[in-house]
């Protein structure tokens, strides 16, 4: 019986492991070539992975497990034949099996549902859904980690972490284990602090002209592109031209090497449930203000809906961040290595400024230019930031290319 192995694809740049959040397929299910098989969730993304070979599935690692890139998680017997009445019935293997039969039964779960479980330990049938059709939905997973059915059924009481949470009166802490994604971004993190050089220089911007240019022409560019004209292609576009002045900024450091990159692909941050994500607007210097608006409004609903795939978070020569959204006035961003500058974004906020020896009122946005101090000077970096500055005042300098 010739038995083909499932194994954990390679899931993008300085990833090793990942969690094998749920199976797709039951143990004894008759697959087909490129059916999904199980979801595979990272520090980064959570993906679909799916069959290579058909034939009767034979699962050997549970929901929830940490998995190595390259290891075996299930098996496929190829000599099998799909069954005529339909797929096979589903068997309990060791690893998946419980030690008592649960006494709810859930539906498909969502993404975020799904790493809500896997955290838990929890599996579809020890959640019942209250979305469409018995979907679990998050709240649903939440719900269950609290009180999880057991044989007899009644609900157990919570297993705390160890030590258990201690309470005094009306107050009282808890030990949690940090997530998968937490422990990366940490750790990250910390690397960026300790491996680089890191300083932060600053600026303002006047915003007046990006907010004409939208109040003018936004109605028509949506109606034409079908995408709002928003600040961050501005920014794009002004880092791309900050980028092609002062090449070093788009390079990295690789050993006692400089890696020049002729390529300008922007990260822009994402606020997700899972944490911060930066998916890559690739070959940014070729697209348009409507190809950046589209394709940055792609890549986030992708990253909310834990959808994005290990390739759109792959590589990047320079990010921007905007912590405005969140209400920061200003702030130093850390560096995403192996890139050697990030650009941070603020709040808009109006103020008395001076222009033309009058003092007027303006939306003004501070704007942080962190960089790898090992291989960009502060004058190149000073220089870089005033770049950006002059673009999103005078946007049409970019169409114009001056």
């Amino acid at each position: 019986m010739p038995l083909e192995d499932v194994v954990v694809p390679r899931a993008g740049e300085s990833i090793s492991e990942g969690t094998l959040n749920r199976w797709m397929k039951p143990d004894g299910a008759y697959v087909k070539v490129d059916e999904p098989l199980f979801e595979l969730g990272t520090d980064k993304a959570s993906q679909e992975i799916g069959a290579t070979v058909a034939g009767v599935l034979k699962i050997l690692v549970a929901e929830g497990q940490t998995v190595q890139v390259g290891g075996v998680v299930a098996k496929i017997d190829t000599d099998a034949k799909a069954p005529a009445g339909g797929p096979a019935p589903a068997k309990p293997t060791p690893a998946a099996a419980s030690p008592a039969p649960t006494i709810t039964t859930g539906g498909t779960p969502s993404p975020a549902a799904s790493r809500v479980m896997a955290e838990a330990g929890l599996k579809a049938g020890d959640v019942t859904g209250t979305g469409p059709g018995g979907r679990i939905l998050k709240e649903d997973a939440v719900a269950a980690t609290t009180a999880k059915p057991i044989g007899n059924g009644k609900a157990a009481e919570p297993t705390p972490a160890k030590p258990t949470p201690v309470s005094t009166g009306t107050r009282s802490s808890r030990r949690e284990a940090m997530s998968q994604v937490r422990k990366r971004i940490a750790s990250r993190l910390l690397e960026s602090q300790t491996a680089t050089a890191t300083l932060t220089t600053f600026n303002e911007a006047d915003m007046t002209a990006i907010q004409e240019l939208r109040a003018k022409y936004n109605e028509r560019f949506e109606k034409k592109h079908g995408a709002k004209l928003g600040f961050m292609s501005v920014f794009v576009k002004a880092a791309v031209e900050a980028l092609k002045s002062f090449p070093l900024v788009n390079a990295r450091i690789d050993g006692t090497d400089i890696i020049h990159q002729d390529f300008y692909d922007i990260g822009v941050a994402v606020s997700t449930e899972k944490g911060l994500m930066v998916p890559i607007v690739r070959d940014a210097d070729r697209m348009g203000f409507a190809d950046i608006e589209k394709k940055i409004g792609e890549l986030a609903k992708k990253a909310r809906d834990g959808k994005i795939a290990f390739t759109d978070l792959e590589g990047g020569t320079f990010t921007i961040t905007n912590g405005g959204l969140f209400g920061s006035m200003m702030s130093t961003p850390i560096l995403n290595p192996p890139q050697v500058a990030i650009l941070g974004m603020h709040s808009i906020m109006k103020r008395a400024v001076v222009v033309n020896d009058q003092i007027v009122i303006r939306p003004m946005m501070y704007l942080a230019l962190s960089y790898d101090h090992r291989l960009i000077d502060g004058r190149d970096a000073v220089q870089f930031l005033v770049r950006i500055k002059e673009c999103v005042e005078n946007p049409e300098r970019m169409l114009l290319e001056i």
